[in-house]
């Protein structure tokens, strides 16, 4: 996307929590950038989850009223507004787009503490779940990590060390943190609900992977494109790469990188 932050959302809860905290996200005055929520949909647009809901007048206060700096109707300083960004000035727009994408990783985890100081409910850039003694997980995003927690406990009570590292920030992507929280780890899948077509993997494998390198993190990391179309995804799926994953931990190495999970045929 053109500089849009993006959150991304297991469950109706966190879709409904993440959208109270993008308003103070993306007008903070370090940001000022749009902001999109992510959700799957039909699985979670459409289905019907129990909630907890915040009163209106908490979320009035935590939200804050909009005071920006600069608008159209103050007769003060008056200024024009267009759909249009020439080359005079493009450039230095666009650098000023990713000093704010910069800046908004800080103001995410500020926002996402006082979120949790008026609900008890805690956000990050991600969620590492029984992540940290695991030998072999997945990344992935939006309501497939649900399966995937259900997968991982069931390996679990097989003596399988799985692990989960759910994303719930893609922009601005938190390359370092990522590679930290999966340094220890044996091997990796990343799953991709969208394909890049550009022959090396999705958008979420390549940012990984990217991330994991310029950190000085290298862990076999093995991408499936999956999904698509609305394509379920279900827990013998998810069974299937962590077998993949322990078979390239026996083997220590990768035949094929790029692979599809649920293609017909």
């Amino acid at each position: 996307m053109h500089g849009w932050i993006m959150l991304f959302s297991e469950n109706n809860q966190e879709a409904y929590d993440n959208l109270i905290m993008a308003h103070r996200i993306a007008e903070h005055k370090d940001v000022q950038l749009p902001l999109m929520v992510c959700q799957d949909g039909f699985i979670t647009s459409h289905s019907i989850e129990n909630i907890e809901l915040i009163e209106d007048e908490k979320v009035k206060e935590f939200v804050g009223a909009y005071q920006p700096e600069h608008y159209l109707l103050n007769k003060e300083t008056p200024i024009a507004m267009g759909p249009l960004d020439l080359q005079a000035y493009l450039f230095e727009h666009k650098k000023q787009q990713a000093e704010a994408m910069c800046h908004a990783k800080q103001v995410i985890l500020d926002v996402s503490r006082d979120f949790e100081k008026m609900t008890g409910r805690k956000y990050s850039f991600f969620e590492e779940y029984k992540l940290e003694d695991a030998e072999i997980a997945i990344v992935c995003m939006n309501s497939t990590a649900g399966t995937t927690k259900f997968v991982v406990d069931e390996l679990r009570q097989k003596g399988i060390k799985a692990g989960l590292l759910k994303l719930r920030v893609f922009r601005p992507f938190p390359a370092e943190e990522i590679a930290n929280a999966l340094s220890h780890l044996k091997a990796i899948a990343v799953l991709d609900k969208a394909d890049s077509l550009n022959a090396c993997g999705g958008a979420l494998y390549t940012d990984v992977t990217s991330g994991m390198y310029t950190n000085n993190t290298l862990v076999p990391c093995v991408n499936y494109i999956y999904g698509i179309g609305g394509r379920d995804t279900k827990a013998t799926d998810i069974e299937m790469v962590f077998s993949d994953l322990q078979e390239i931990v026996k083997l220590g190495a990768i035949k094929n990188p790029y692979r599809y999970m649920g293609l017909r045929g």
